[in-house]
């Protein structure tokens, strides 16, 4: 069982960053790949970023490529997603989820891969 608790939402004026992170609780957090997934009012829940549990592969939404940056710390237990030049368009609920299959580019993407689920924080960008 693993628990996930993200932080670091807020209101950003459009070209501001942000750095979300995400606490994961247990001794076994290196095993598990991990995602961050968003949703917007209205619209369905989107994969933005997803990083390997071996060798950090990270795998990027065309939609933030350049701007956000997904990084781990296993010492932490800790995901980050640093997002730069933020636009309102990516206004949403960002959730971080972990998963224990293999990431790859054509998986990280689908949210059923992922078996644990954090509750969300909320991004606002203002233009």
């Amino acid at each position: 069982q693993v628990q996930l608790v993200e932080s670091g939402g807020g209101l950003v004026q459009a070209g501001g960053s942000l750095r979300l992170s995400c606490a994961a609780s247990g001794r076994t957090f290196s095993s598990y790949g991990m995602g961050w997934f968003r949703q917007a009012p209205g619209k369905e829940r989107e994969a933005v970023a997803a990083i390997g549990r071996g060798d950090g592969t990270t795998y990027y939404a065309d939609s933030v490529k350049g701007r956000f940056t997904i990084s781990r710390d296993n010492a932490r237990n800790t995901v980050y997603l640093q997002m730069n030049s933020l636009e309102p368009e990516d206004t949403a609920v960002y959730y971080c989820a972990a998963t224990t299959l293999p990431i790859y580019s054509g998986s990280y993407y689908y949210s059923r891969n992922y078996i644990y689920w954090g509750q969300g924080t909320q991004v606002t960008v203002t233009s």
